[in-house]
């Protein structure tokens, strides 16, 4: 090993901060710059040297690594003043393990290659634990050569470097490989879903889960944290949505059909809504808990005996089902388009609360929504209700005008007495105006 390498590292998240004290243990002089400062701190009490700017990061570096969150962050590490590329200096290598766009790395290889200096797009895949014990798999694009030469760095680093072919490899292997992780992810909470509402007991579904054909990476990551309720990051939500829409833009380009993707990325898209985007993917649960009204945790008594899982009380309106009574309650219902990182864009149309159903309400509009799509609704100020969050599970079409049956989430058990009683008044009213 050349331990007479000089390293840069800029990026000391989840991920970077376990990854460059690596670095320092294997013997390697490091330099390491961070946004928020006070990052460094712990890894120059180590023997890191703190850089003032990504530039000073840079210029004495025969190895610059990049750990950031995504495109725009990469673009102002380079381009922005005293950036990345005011300290290149021919000869260098730039490795960068963020997953961005493969159009942002090859990009940056070409503008690189023509300074002299090699970039390789070499994104990971392991999570905080493989980033603290040193066992990252690479997925590495760009030249070979200089892959090999920077080896030992690799290896410092992690357990696994597998080369993918040219510049942009690395980053289209970690999109597709991060689509199968988030869909995976939501198919065990699914499950999980489905076993805590039929009030089986979590942890022996678990250990079936991972003895049979539905065990995974994700299963074996994620199920103890959500029976355990430990949400702290190994992989943040908002970073897994982060890649699903870069996924998602891939798909558009090489014209794949990927429904499941367009699923997945819509259910974190209402994690984040809920403002969960920092803690751990598998916070998703929370959302999944809220439609069914039911906690998916693991429960001892003081026996040591499992306990069956707490649950609220379910909507339950008493009303006349062998006939019909339109309700007829006006709403509004406001419609939101995710656009980019942190924005929404929207627009408020008019609907009518029709009828209960099992999994929520009926909604009637004359404007076309798409299942699958989450809307906020607004009942009339005399109902004093705070706004709901549904999802559109189903649609029928008459005449121009949509019914939509909508799955409520978002409803802690206070609003939901709330919701009931209100509509057990207008149902009476609307009986009462029957009579007369």
């Amino acid at each position: 090993m050349n331990t007479m390498k000089k390293i840069g590292f800029i990026g000391l998240g989840t991920m970077g901060q376990p990854m460059a004290a690596n670095l320092l243990r294997k013997g390697y002089s490091l330099s390491v710059y961070n946004r928020t400062t006070e990052k460094t701190a712990e890894l120059v009490s180590q023997g890191a040297t703190a850089a003032e700017t990504p530039a000073d990061a840079a210029k004495d570096a025969d190895v610059l690594i990049t750990m950031l969150s995504n495109d725009t962050a990469i673009r102002q590490t380079f381009y922005d003043p005293k950036g990345i590329m005011e300290g290149i200096h021919p000869g260098m290598t730039v490795i960068d393990c963020s997953t961005i766009s493969p159009h942002m790395s090859k990009t940056l290889q070409a503008e690189l290659a023509e300074l002299a200096v090699h970039f390789l797009d070499a994104p990971v895949t392991g999570s905080k634990p493989a980033a603290v014990n040193g066992t990252l798999l690479f997925m590495v694009g760009g030249n070979e050569e200089a892959l090999s030469e920077h080896m030992d760095v690799f290896q410092a680093m992690g357990s696994r470097i597998v080369y993918m072919g040219p510049s942009g490899s690395g980053s289209y292997a970690k999109l597709a490989h991060n689509t199968m992780v988030g869909i995976n992810a939501i198919g065990f909470i699914e499950g999980m879903a489905l076993a805590a509402k039929a009030n089986i007991d979590l942890a022996k579904f678990y250990e079936i889960v991972m003895a049979g054909a539905a065990s995974s990476k994700q299963a074996d990551l994620k199920g103890s944290k959500i029976l355990n309720r430990d949400f702290e990051t190994q992989f943040s939500m908002q970073l897994m949505h982060k890649d699903l829409r870069l996924a998602s833009q891939l798909t558009d380009q090489l014209q794949v059909t990927a429904p499941l993707l367009g699923l997945a990325k819509n259910i974190y898209e209402m994690g984040l809504s809920k403002g969960l985007g920092e803690l751990d993917l598998s916070a998703i649960v929370q959302c999944y808990e809220e439609w069914m009204d039911k906690t998916i945790e693991s429960r001892k008594r003081e026996d040591n005996q499992p306990e069956s899982l707490l649950t609220t009380q379910d909507l339950n309106i008493e009303r006349r089902r062998s006939v019909r009574v339109p309700m007829n309650i006006r709403l509004l219902l406001s419609v939101y388009q995710w656009e980019q990182e942190g924005a929404f864009s929207g627009q408020n149309i008019e609907g009518t609360l029709y009828d209960l159903s099992d999994s929520g309400l009926q909604v009637t509009s004359t404007f076309p929504l798409a299942q699958d799509m989450f809307i906020v609704i607004h009942f009339p100020q005399e109902a004093q209700l705070p706004p709901i969050t549904a999802r559109i599970i189903r649609i029928v079409s008459e005449n121009g005008l949509f019914r939509y049956g909508c799955m409520l989430s978002g409803l802690p058990p206070y609003t939901r007495i709330k919701l009931e009683e209100y509509i057990q008044q207008k149902l009476q009213e609307t009986g009462k105006n029957e009579q007369t």
